[in-house]
C-alpha cells in the first residue's frame, strides 16, 4: 500500500524577502498624486502663513518647515488611497514616499551636523569671538561726574516695575474714553529710550482678550503711554497705531515684517518713538556668525511704521552711523542678546572644557541689568563677577544698544588713586540698602551705577508695596557698608541723600567729596510720591462734573473733574475717607501740584464747599 501524498498550503518555508512586493496603484492615480500636491501646497502655504519661518538654511525653523511639508505629502498619500484600510496600496504608498523620506532625512542630517558644527563643544573660540570688549577705556571717561542734584536731570530715578505701575495707573484713568476697559499695556515691548532729553519708558498697548480684539481690530489702537523716569510723570498719547505683535492676520508685526523680507531671520521687536512722537517698531534682523545656525547677531534693523506698517531695512552699519538719519533709535540689540553674547564670551575665552573643568577666568553677569543714558544713547549696563564666587564684582559692562559698542570696567581713578572696582555685586547693594529700612519692608530698585564726583556709587530708589517710591539711597561699590538714604520719612529727598552719602564716606573711608545738594529744579528733588510731578500750587473751586473710581490693592481711587479743568483729580479714599460721600454736582475746593503734562493729578487736599 502506497504511502498518501501530502501537500503544504501553509507556504512554510518560503522565502519571503526575494518575493517581488506587487504593487497595486489605486483608481485614478494621477488624479490623486496631483490630488496630493494640491493638498501640500495648502498645508504649506498655511503652516507658512502662521509659523512664518525664514526661508533661509541658517534658520532652525526653516528646516522645520520643509519637514512639515513632505511629511504633510507623504500624509496626504495615504489619506488620498485610503491606505489605512485598503492595505493592498501599501506598497504603492511607501514606493511614493521614498523621495520624500530622502530628502527628510537630507534636511535631518544638514540640520544634525550643522547644530554640531554650532554648539560650544566645537565652536567655543568662534561663540567667545562674536562680542568684542574694550577694557582699555577708563571708568570716568565714560560714566560723567555728579557732584549735583540737577547732575541727576537725565538719571533714571525709578526702574520698570515703578514705571509699570504709573503707565497702568495712567491707563486706568482713561475710563471715560473707554479704553481702560478695552486694552492692557503691552509691558514685553515698553523700551527704555532717550526722549528730548530725558530717560523714558515707552509702552504700547495690547487688546484686553480676543472679544476686545474683535471689537476694536478695525480702529486699532488708540495711542500709547510715556512714563518719564526721571520725573516720574506718566501721559497718555493719542496716536493710532494698527501693527502690534498683539494683532492677528494681516496687522501682525511679525506677518508684515516677514512678508516684505521672507527671507530674513527675524529677532527682537521693540516699541519706540522718533523724536517727533511717531511710533515705530524696530525689528532686529539677525545673522548666524558660528556655523550654520549659531553665534546670533543684528546685522540690521527694519523699521515699521507702527501707523502706517510701512518698512524699511537699515544695516547695521548705517544705524550705528555717526551722522545717520535714524540716530534716534535707542534698542537695536536686546539686552538679553547682548547677556547671552557676553555670557559666551566670559564662559569660552579659554576653550570649552575649561568652562567646565578648572573654570579659570570665566566670567558671567550678575543677576540683573539695568540702562543707562550716555551720549544720547542708551547703554545697558550690568555687573560682572567670576563663575566661583557670584558674590565678589570682579567690574562693570557696558554696552550701546544701538552700536554694539562694548567697554569693561575693572578700575576707576587715575594715577596713584587707581582703584580695582571690587565689592558689592548689585544684589548685596539692595539689600544694604533695604537693611537701613526694614522696619518700612520698603523695596529697592536695581542699582544704577554713577560716579559721585569720582566715587563708585550705586544709586536706587526704595519702593514700598504699591511700587511709590518713598526714599532715595546711595551705596558705596568698594564697600556696601557704606550706606546712606535720605531722611527716610516717606518723603524722597536727593539732596538729603547726597549730603548724608558724603558724612558716612567721610566717616568710614575718609574719603572727601564735594557735591552741591541743593537743585534748582524742585521737581528732581522732591518728585511726588504719586508719581506725577509739578513744582505750582493751585488751588481750584468748581462743580464735580464727573467721578470716576478704581479699586487698586484694596484701596479705592477716585478720579474726579470739576468744571473748570480740563483733567481729572486723583482722590484716595485711604486718605480722604469722606471722598465717598462726593457727588456729581458737588462743589468741592481742590489744593493741587499743577502737571501740565498730566492726564490726572493727585490732589494735596479736597474739601466740600
Amino acid at each position: 500500500m502506497s504511502e498518501p501524498i501530502k501537500i503544504d498550503f501553509s507556504d512554510k518555508g518560503k522565502n519571503h524577502k526575494s518575493a517581488k512586493e506587487v504593487i497595486i496603484p489605486p483608481d485614478k492615480a494621477g488624479l490623486k498624486i496631483v490630488i496630493n500636491i494640491i493638498l501640500t501646497l495648502l498645508v504649506g502655504a498655511i503652516v507658512y502663513y502662521f509659523m512664518l519661518p525664514a526661508i533661509n538654511p541658517r534658520s532652525p525653523e526653516f528646516y522645520m518647515y520643509i519637514a512639515i511639508i513632505f511629511a504633510s505629502y507623504i500624509g496626504s498619500s495615504y489619506l488620498t488611497t485610503l491606505a489605512f484600510v485598503r492595505t493592498e496600496y501599501m506598497p504603492y504608498v511607501r514606493k511614493h514616499a521614498i523621495v520624500p523620506i530622502i530628502i527628510l532625512i537630507i534636511t535631518g542630517v544638514v540640520f544634525g551636523v550643522g547644530y554640531l558644527t554650532s554648539c560650544p563643544f566645537f565652536r567655543a573660540k568662534s561663540l567667545s569671538n562674536v562680542l568684542q570688549l574694550d577694557t582699555d577705556t577708563k571708568f570716568e571717561d565714560s560714566i560723567s561726574v555728579i557732584d549735583s542734584v540737577d547732575d541727576f536731570q537725565n538719571v533714571p530715578m525709578i526702574d520698570k516695575d515703578a514705571a509699570y505701575k504709573l503707565a497702568d495707573k495712567t491707563l486706568g484713568t482713561l475710563a471715560g474714553e473707554g479704553l481702560e476697559s478695552q486694552f492692557e499695556l503691552a509691558d514685553e515691548y515698553s523700551t527704555q529710550i532717550n526722549y528730548k532729553g530725558q530717560p523714558y519708558r515707552v509702552y504700547p498697548l495690547a487688546y484686553g482678550d480676543i472679544f476686545k480684539w474683535i471689537t476694536n481690530t478695525s480702529d486699532g489702537f488708540p495711542g500709547y503711554i510715556l512714563v518719564n523716569m526721571n520725573t516720574q510723570n506718566a501721559s497718555y498719547v493719542k496716536q493710532n497705531i494698527r501693527y502690534s505683535p498683539t494683532e492677528h492676520f494681516q496687522k501682525n508685526l511679525v506677518r508684515q515684517v516677514r512678508f516684505h523680507y521672507p527671507t530674513a531671520i527675524i529677532g527682537t521687536a521693540s516699541f519706540e518713538i522718533d523724536d517727533n512722537g511717531v511710533p515705530y517698531w524696530i525689528v532686529e534682523i539677525l545673522e548666524k556668525k558660528v556655523g550654520l545656525i549659531g553665534g546670533d547677531d543684528v546685522k540690521g534693523a527694519v523699521l515699521v511704521n507702527a501707523s502706517t506698517g510701512e518698512c524699511k531695512y537699515y544695516s547695521i552699519e548705517e544705524v550705528s552711523a555717526p551722522d545717520s538719519e535714524i540716530k534716534w533709535i535707542d534698542q537695536v540689540y536686546d539686552a538679553d542678546l547682548l547677556i547671552k553674547q557676553y555670557t559666551n564670551l566670559g564662559k569660552y575665552s579659554s576653550g570649552f572644557w575649561n568652562s567646565i573643568i578648572g573654570q579659570s577666568g570665566v566670567k558671567l553677569t550678575t543677576s540683573g541689568f539695568s540702562y543707562l543714558a550716555l551720549n544720547d544713547d542708551v547703554y545697558m549696563y550690568t555687573g560682572v563677577t567670576s563663575v566661583t564666587s557670584d558674590e565678589s564684582l570682579l567690574g562693570f559692562l557696558l554696552i550701546n544698544q544701538r552700536t554694539k559698542d562694548a567697554y569693561f570696567y575693572s578700575t576707576f581713578g587715575t594715577g596713584n588713586d587707581t582703584r580695582s572696582i571690587t565689592g558689592a555685586t548689585e544684589k548685596a547693594a539692595q539689600q544694604s540698602a533695604e537693611g537701613v529700612v526694614s522696619d518700612k519692608k520698603w523695596t529697592s530698585t536695581f542699582p544704577l551705577l554713577i560716579n559721585l564726583d569720582g566715587e563708585a556709587t550705586y544709586f536706587m530708589a526704595l519702593k514700598d508695596d504699591n511700587n511709590v517710591v518713598k526714599s532715595y539711597a546711595m551705596v558705596n561699590v568698594e564697600n556696601y557698608n557704606v550706606v546712606a538714604i535720605d531722611s527716610g520719612n516717606g518723603t524722597p529727598d536727593l539732596g538729603a541723600c547726597m549730603k548724608n552719602y558724603a558724612a558716612v564716606l567721610k566717616t568710614n573711608k575718609d574719603v572727601t567729596i564735594n557735591v552741591d545738594t541743593v537743585s534748582s529744579n524742585p521737581e528732581i528733588n522732591n518728585p511726588s510720591t504719586d508719581g506725577n510731578t509739578a513744582n505750582n500750587k493751585k488751588v481750584l473751586t468748581g462743580a464735580i462734573t464727573e467721578i470716576l473710581s478704581q479699586n487698586e490693592n484694596g484701596n479705592t481711587c477716585y478720579y474726579i473733574k470739576v468744571d473748570g479743568a480740563n483733567t481729572y483729580f486723583m482722590v484716595s479714599a485711604s486718605t480722604y475717607p469722606e471722598a465717598i460721600f462726593l457727588k456729581t454736582g458737588d462743589t468741592v475746593e481742590i489744593e493741587y501740584l499743577d502737571s501740565a503734562d498730566s492726564v490726572w493729578i493727585p490732589v494735596s487736599t479736597i474739601a466740600k464747599k
